[in-house]
């Protein structure tokens, strides 16, 4: 039976590369987003592609009649703005996408009978006081910084998507995801690789929040997409949070260090204030996804990295647009 998936967020860096993988496996898609932080540059590639289908939509809205009908057989539920200067613009947005919106697409599951798919985030441990994180590990998170809307979001969509699952009203999987990082990011979104990476090949200073110390572990987008459809089909991960991500950790002194290496730039690095409650460590314990899903990630950070930086220049090339906009972004490490 052919897969016909709904993606929330599909417009998204980690949404567009999921519906690539997809499509390219066979399935139906359906890509729904409101463009928050989506772009349409990253559905580009699917224009005429008959298994493909677009809504723009927020999710928080009410969710169009025909899903009711449209056979899905999965639903994955990306759509929310996962780096702090987007989350942060609009907090209250953020929040309610994390909840009404994941109960809006968990109903449409019960309706549909569809798998679905949560996708978490790291950020539910907050500033951990223990490390690495286990899914066990109940986290320190302020629920009054402004980094809550989003924190606390996720963990309030969590415990929707268990209480749905408890209730046998849906069939679940829940994703904590660690930094991601590959093609099809955007230059602006607070997120150190992509920010070192652009203000490098600019040229521009290379912006650190805080003294470089904090750490933290970058897992190239194919490997979050094998784990990502990985854990979807897993029938042993039903109902229980899996860490998702690569255990190598870093420091972001010395991954700046590496790209300005890889780039050959000239660029600086200048230190900014540590933002409010940026966690100082974060690196994933995976014992549970390679125990139910038999996964790791495969690609180290140098082929990573060099993937992206390709990615960034070609785009630099093809849209003409400055590599980096050069607003001072106050995220450390996302």
């Amino acid at each position: 039976m052919q897969q016909i998936a709904l993606v929330a967020g599909g417009a998204g860096f980690i949404g567009a590369n999921l519906c690539d993988r997809l499509l390219r496996d066979g399935a139906r898609v359906i890509c729904i987003d409101n463009f928050q932080t989506g772009r349409a540059e990253n559905l580009r590639a699917f224009e005429g592609e008959r298994a493909f289908e677009f809504i723009e939509r927020d999710v928080i809205d009410e969710l169009p009649e025909h899903l009711s009908d449209a056979g899905l057989t999965h639903i994955y539920n990306l759509a929310c703005a996962a780096s702090p200067p987007h989350y942060q613009a609009d907090p209250e947005h953020t929040m309610l996408t994390n909840v009404l919106g994941t109960r809006n697409l968990l109903r449409l599951a019960e309706q549909t009978g569809a798998r679905f798919l949560l996708s978490s985030t790291s950020e539910v441990y907050g500033d951990p006081e223990v490390h690495p994180q286990t899914e066990d590990y109940r986290g320190a998170v302020s629920c009054t910084g402004p980094r809550a809307c989003y924190d606390e979001g996720k963990r309030a969509a969590e415990t929707l998507a268990f209480d749905f699952f408890r209730a046998r009203r849906a069939d679940v999987r829940v994703a904590r995801l660690f930094n991601t990082y590959g093609p099809k990011m955007r230059c602006d979104d607070g997120r150190v690789i992509s920010n070192v990476i652009c203000q490098a090949l600019a040229g521009d200073d290379i912006t650190i929040y805080g003294d470089g110390s904090q750490s933290r572990s970058f897992c190239f987008i194919d490997d979050m997409i094998d784990a990502l459809t990985g854990l979807m089909h897993s029938e042993q991960a039903a109902g229980i949070p899996v860490n998702l991500g690569n255990p190598d950790e870093w420091t972001v002194n010395r991954l700046a260090d590496l790209i300005v290496a890889m780039t050959g730039s000239p660029s600086r690095i200048i230190h900014h204030p540590l933002p409010v409650d940026d966690p100082k460590r974060r690196r994933p314990d995976i014992t549970r996804a390679q125990a139910l899903l038999g996964w790791q990630p495969v690609t180290d950070l140098r082929r990573g990295l060099g993937e992206t930086i390709k990615w960034f220049e070609e785009e630099h090339n093809r849209v003409a647009l400055p590599l980096y906009a050069g607003a001072a972004i106050a995220v450390a490490a996302e």
